[in-house]
C-alpha cells in the first residue's frame, strides 16, 4: 500500500484534546514499555545496541578531541528521539494485537519519512545552533587551556565564578525547549496524517498542560540515560528501548484525537 508522506496534514494544533497526567499514568507507560520490549524481543535490543555502539564512537570523539565534548554531551538529546522511530512502529503494531519485528521498524521509517526528516533537520538546526552558543561561552569565559577531559573536570571543580553556571543554565533551557517540542512529536507523525508544525504544537501544548508529570517524566530519561552513561553505555542495549516503547504509550495516554475525519491515522508503509 502507498503511503502519505508529504506532510499535507492539518495545519493547526486543532482535533487534539490533552489529557491530564497523573504520576500513576507515567508508571503505567512504562511498564507497557518493558511489556512490549520483553514481547518484541531482539528488535528491540537491537535498537538499543545501535545506540550503545553511536555512544561509544561519539564518546571516542570527545575524548579526542575536547573540543567537540559539549555538543557530544548534547548529541543524545536531539538524535535520540528520531532513533526510537522503529520502537514506535512497533508498540503501534503490538497495541493493535498484531506481530511486531525488525520489518515494522523499517516500514515506520518509511510510513512518515519526509515529516521525520524535516523535524531531524529542525532539531540539527538546534543542536548546531547551540554548538556554536557553547563554543562561545567557552571561549569568551573560560580562562585557561582545555586539552583533555580531566582539565574540563578541574575547571568545574575549581573555578569560582558563575560561568559554568552560565553554561549549564544555557544547555538546560536548550533541553527543555528539545523535551518540549519531540516528547510526542514524533509518535504523532507516525501515527497521524498532520504537518510538522501541528505535531510540534501539540507536543508543546501537552507539556505546557502537564508540567508536573512531564517534569518526572523527562527525569525518567535522564535517569536512564545518566545510568546507561554510569554503565560505560551498555546501559543503552536496555534502557533505550524501554524508553522507547514507553514514550509510544505516553503519547497514546495524554493524547486524544477528536477529530478523526480530519485528522487520519496515517496508512503503514509496506
Amino acid at each position: 500500500m502507498s503511503h502519505s508522506d508529504d506532510c499535507a496534514g492539518p495545519l493547526h494544533a486543532t482535533g487534539f484534546q490533552i489529557r491530564s497526567l497523573g504520576l500513576q499514568d507515567l508508571a503505567r507507560c512504562i511498564a507497557l514499555g518493558w511489556h512490549d520490549m520483553v514481547r518484541i524481543g531482539w528488535p528491540s535490543y537491537l535498537h538499543g545496541l545501535l545506540v550503545f555502539v553511536f555512544s561509544l564512537i561519539t564518546l571516542r570523539t570527545a575524548l579526542v578531541e575536547v573540543d567537540l565534548l559539549p555538543g557530544v554531551a548534547t548529541a543524545f538529546v536531539f538524535v535520540g528521539p528520531m532513533l526510537a522511530t522503529g520502537l514506535y512502529g512497533m508498540s503501534r503494531r503490538v497495541e493493535a494485537g498484531k506481530a511486531a519485528g525488525i520489518r515494522d521498524a523499517f516500514c515506520a521509517w518509511r510510513t512518515a519519512s519526509r515529516c521525520l526528516w524535516r523535524f531531524s533537520l529542525l532539531l540539527i538546526a538546534i543542536g548546531l545552533l547551540w554548538i556554536i552558543v557553547s563554543a562561545l561561552l567557552f571561549h569568551f569565559f573560560v580562562n585557561m587551556e582545555i586539552h583533555h577531559p580531566l582539565d574540563f573536570i578541574h575547571y568545574v571543580l575549581s573555578q569560582e565564578t558563575s560561568h559554568f553556571i552560565l553554561w549549564t543554565l544555557a544547555g538546560g533551557l536548550f533541553a527543555a525547549l528539545v523535551f518540549g517540542m519531540t516528547v510526542v512529536t514524533v509518535p504523532l507523525l507516525l501515527d497521524r496524517d498532520v504537518t510538522t508544525k501541528t505535531a510540534i504544537l501539540v507536543s508543546i501544548r501537552a507539556v505546557g498542560e502537564n508540567p508536573g508529570p512531564m517534569t518526572f517524566w523527562a527525569l525518567f530519561i535522564g535517569l536512564c540515560t545518566g545510568t546507561a552513561f554510569a554503565t560505560a553505555m551498555s546501559g543503552f542495549v536496555l534502557l533505550y528501548p524501554l524508553m522507547g516503547h514507553a514514550s509510544w504509550h505516553l503519547y497514546r495516554q495524554v493524547i486524544e484525537i477528536t477529530d478523526g475525519e480530519a485528522i487520519p491515522t496515517r496508512a503503514e508503509a509496506t
